[in-house]
């Protein structure tokens, strides 16, 4: 059976379309077990403490940071500092620094880690920053936000070793949330896969 131009066109257009829909499936299928795993996280370092206790904490939420970093004129913005544990132990890899306009994730120093470890490139950089990026740029196209405003980051390195990711315009708390929680993410695979 022989098909038209035509219908050949159509099939091609079907299976770029199904393409589109696996890989659409496969970031949301990876997005969701990052999210568990991150989510185990949070509930083995909390599952044994009072609930009393929990309000009483010394970490504060981020989001409660965010609204005390919202630029206030003629004031200074004020650093805060998050710990970024490692997901299996819970030990300290790095802390976040938070201002107003940008987050600046400084690796702890005995932290060692080449900035070609993956997933840190691959996801980190490419899919969870860059994805930000893109809507970004189409923000910014459709004049909804200034391209001076578009999210941005900088790898601060001594050698190939990562010291600190300095990330400009994050602007919303939702972006501000998933950039911590997966740097800790990534950093903790980093670690393991160099630990193999």
């Amino acid at each position: 059976m022989k098909f038209s131009e035509e219908q050949v066109k159509e099939i091609v257009a079907l299976r770029e379309n199904m393409l589109q829909q696996v890989d659409n499936h496969q970031e949301g299928i990876e997005m969701l077990e990052k999210n568990i795993i991150i989510l185990d996280g949070f509930l083995k370092d909390s599952s044994f403490v009072k609930a009393s206790k929990l309000q009483t904490q010394n970490e504060p939420e981020i989001e409660n940071m965010v609204e005390a970093e919202e630029p206030v004129e003629n004031s200074k913005p004020v650093e805060n500092s998050i710990p970024i544990k490692k997901g299996n132990d819970g030990k300290v890899i790095a802390n976040a620094y938070v201002t107003a306009d940008q987050v600046s994730i400084i690796l702890e120093e005995q932290v060692l880690i080449n900035a070609d470890t993956p997933p840190f490139k691959s996801f980190f950089l490419d899919r969870i920053i860059g994805e930000m990026k893109k809507k970004d740029f189409v923000q910014a196209e459709n004049g909804k936000i200034q391209k001076e405003s578009i999210i941005d980051y900088i790898i601060n390195k001594n050698g190939t070793d990562i010291r600190e990711i300095i990330i400009k315009n994050y602007r919303e708390k939702q972006r501000l949330n998933e950039l911590i929680n997966t740097a800790g993410w990534s950093l903790t695979r980093m670690l393991e896969n160099i630990s193999k």
